[in-house]
């Protein structure tokens, strides 16, 4: 699979489009006033403690307070708490190895037994406010790097279970074993796979210098205070996702250029010359095809090639699409038949809309109704195939005797959202315009001050068809009847492509008089 990465860096932010074949599957944006991201670990502020939802409000220095629940609080919560009471009075020491871990909470305990509103809590940023809730937090800290995942205040090795060869799991648990930090435990990621123990050590090194310097920054913090940043999204997905199949990351700001390439150069350098850096007069979205992609993927209905289409809605509680034939179904064919092509192609575009809107929580999908036992079981293992690449994790039921297939997708950050539709540029998106009988009126007043007050020379006036071939029609026409009263020749031109009640001036060069 040919997979590139577009980096579109602006003054609002970044966007970053993952292309596979040429097609749109995913889309991020890192906006720069967003001080806190997913992963950041911050001292927090126990404002309100809720025995009925055994769960917490914390204040995290953020418009809503975030929410604590009793299951995410950790089995280590006493070890995180006595962790961070030494490194606020300064007495910590910069790795665990003499750390003396506390006894593990009871999963069936009570939040108001476990949190004070005296004592400042260490907590991670594991969701983005949804709708009305605010950020989702954990106090089971991790500290992810390329090839590990570095969890303080345990002892275990866990290795992906994507790694499927036994020899290659028992060879990666040695390896750890050896080089990891006392009181760490460690989850090796499917990319650590054939990695060297040089290549492994240098993440864990990395990784613990982080952790140095999370014990500094925690020294006399006054709360909420965000103690430690994750990197960025570009470097952050570059991290997770970067394998031998990209071929090209593209980016159009010099700087970010140079940041993505020293990254890129620092976790694989054998991919370093993937990195290019566009300089283009066409903006980097629109060359490579993927604002037209946006456009086409982001409305409320979705064409397919074949003439289907699919219709998306969104409510509070679940996510909603249908699946429609359209009307290009072929008379070849049975009617399961029919509707088992367009469920097919269906399934492969619903499992990269869920990808790329991000859509999380419960979905259900209205497929067109097939009888076959055997076709409802090739329509779920082609969806499930389908949503394989996503590493977002998710669970998929079998079709129901109603045609409808119910799915269930990790909900981490909001949906992302792109309005399609386009104000009228007549009325403005109001419904309504200006009487038209006044345009003429308009223009010749307009005319009439570049002429005499700017003392304008060879002017063309660009207007929509209809409005030229009234002033061309009839004799004497208005071009005649404008250059008997200015003594020169008003030049026309027109575009289907404006409304018809537009119009502009341009000079002999072609730039637009601009009317004050």
């Amino acid at each position: 699979m040919n997979r590139e990465l577009i980096i579109d860096s602006g003054p609002t932010g970044v966007e970053i489009a993952l292309l596979e074949d040429k097609v749109l599957v995913e889309l991020h944006q890192d906006k720069l006033n967003q001080n806190i991201t997913i992963g950041d670990l911050v001292l927090a502020k126990v404002v309100k403690i809720l025995p009925g939802l055994n769960a917490a409000f914390v204040d995290i220095g953020q418009p809503k307070n975030g929410f604590l629940h009793y299951s995410d609080l950790s089995p280590q919560i006493r070890s995180v708490q006595k962790f961070t009471k030494l490194a606020f009075d300064g007495v910590m020491p910069p790795d665990l190895n003499d750390f003396k871990l506390e006894p593990e909470t009871l999963k069936t305990g009570k939040v108001a037994n476990t949190l004070s509103k005296r004592i400042p809590q260490l907590v991670q940023i594991t969701k983005e406010p949804i709708s009305t809730k605010g950020h989702r937090l954990s106090c089971d800290i991790s500290l992810p790097g390329r090839y590990i995942v570095l969890i303080p205040f345990i002892n275990s090795i866990n290795i992906s279970k994507k790694i499927s060869s036994f020899d290659e799991r028992k060879r990666l648990s040695r390896l750890i074993e050896s080089i990891k930090p006392k009181n760490f435990g460690v989850i090796v990621r499917t990319l650590a796979e054939g990695k060297s123990v040089q290549e492994l050590h240098e993440d864990i090194t990395q990784l613990m210098e982080k952790w140095k310097q999370l014990t500094i920054e925690l020294k006399g913090a006054e709360a909420p205070k965000k103690v430690m940043s994750e990197m960025s999204k570009t470097s952050t997905l570059l991290r997770d996702m970067l394998n031998p199949s990209f071929n090209r990351i593209l980016v159009n700001s010099r700087e970010m250029f140079q940041e993505v390439r020293n990254y890129i150069s620092r976790i694989a350098p054998e991919k370093e010359s993937i990195v290019q850096h566009y300089s283009g007069r066409t903006t980097l979205f629109d060359q490579y095809d993927i604002t037209k992609q946006i456009k086409v993927a982001f409305g409320r209905t979705v064409n397919l090639p074949s003439g289907a289409y699919l219709v998306i809605e969104h409510t509070e509680a679940l996510h909603v699409v249908d699946v429609n034939s359209g009307h290009k179904m072929s008379s070849d064919d049975t009617q399961e038949a029919n509707a088992m092509t367009v469920n097919m192609e269906a399934a492969e575009e619903i499992a990269r809309q869920l990808r790329l809107r991000d859509i999380g929580g419960i979905i259900v999908v209205d497929f067109i109704d097939v009888r076959s036992p055997e076709n409802k079981r090739l329509l779920t293992k082609k969806i499930s195939d389908a949503m394989r690449a996503d590493k977002a994790r998710h669970t998929i039921l079998p079709l129901s005797r109603f045609g409808i297939l119910q799915i269930t997708r990790q909900r981490v950050k909001p949906e992302v959202t792109i309005v399609t539709d386009e104000n009228c540029p007549s009325c403005g998106g109001t419904g309504k315009i200006g009487p038209s009988i006044l345009i003429m009126d308009e223009i010749e007043k307009n005319l009439n001050h570049i002429i005499t007050k700017n003392n304008q020379k060879k002017i063309t006036l660009f207007v929509h068809p209809y409005v030229e071939a009234f002033v061309k029609q009839g004799f004497p026409s208005l071009r005649v009847k404008w250059l008997m009263k200015y003594k020169q020749w008003i030049h026309t031109d027109s575009s289907d492509n404006i409304s018809i009640m537009e119009y502009h001036f341009y000079d002999t060069n072609g730039e637009e008089i601009l009317l004050n």
